[in-house]
């Protein structure tokens, strides 16, 4: 990650964006043929208007290498039947890394910041949505304490279920320095949100 910055993204930035996120999509093109064009759609319509999420990009040596949305609780999800779902917490959405820049933690900084800045905004949780077809971005995401949530899951088709996951922003880690050697009880339990 040397000379890495994360900004927020300014608006000479979107072909850039639009670029970096359309190459770090198209791998799934070939693992989900039937559902790649309407996503692809999606995420070009999600990038012509980014309102009301922030959007923050990865640059390294004035090029920019990844890109991010997190989206504020309490923004309006889709409307069914003139009935609008709500987001309750943040969400990140279209974490995307160029294909170029990958494995040199460039999406785990993406998201850290996402973190940080949901925490302080005063958000209980964050949430994101991925699906079995993203493997590497489920197992990042887990790595930095994202636990499924299948409630917050959409289902898509009968092969595709974009999957929740949350992380609780409340919950803090023992200090690094507090032995667990001696521990009789865990200090913490996981527990799978299903809420």
């Amino acid at each position: 990650m040397k000379n890495l910055q994360i900004r927020d993204a300014h608006p000479n930035d979107r072909d850039a964006i639009r670029e970096i996120t359309l190459l770090a999509y198209q791998e799934y093109a070939a693992v989900m043929p039937l559902h790649w064009e309407g996503y692809r759609e999606s995420i070009l319509a999600t990038l012509a208007d980014v309102t009301p999420a922030e959007q923050f990009v990865a640059e390294q040596v004035g090029v920019i290498v990844g890109s991010v949305l997190l989206y504020p609780a309490g923004t309006k999800v889709s409307a069914s039947e003139d009935v609008p779902t709500i987001r309750e917490w943040p969400e990140v959405r279209l974490l995307a890394v160029a294909p170029t820049a990958r494995r040199q933690g460039i999406g785990a900084a993406l998201m850290r910041e996402c973190i940080r800045r949901a925490h302080r905004a005063g958000a209980s949780f964050l949430t994101l949505h991925t699906t079995d077809k993203m493997p590497v971005a489920m197992r990042m995401y887990e790595r930095l304490g994202f636990l499924r949530a299948p409630a917050l899951d959409v289902p898509v088709a009968e092969d595709l279920i974009v999957k929740g996951y949350r992380l609780n922003l409340e919950y803090r880690p023992p200090p690094l320095s507090l032995s667990l050697k001696n521990q009789k009880k865990p200090l913490y339990v996981k527990k799978r949100l299903d809420k």
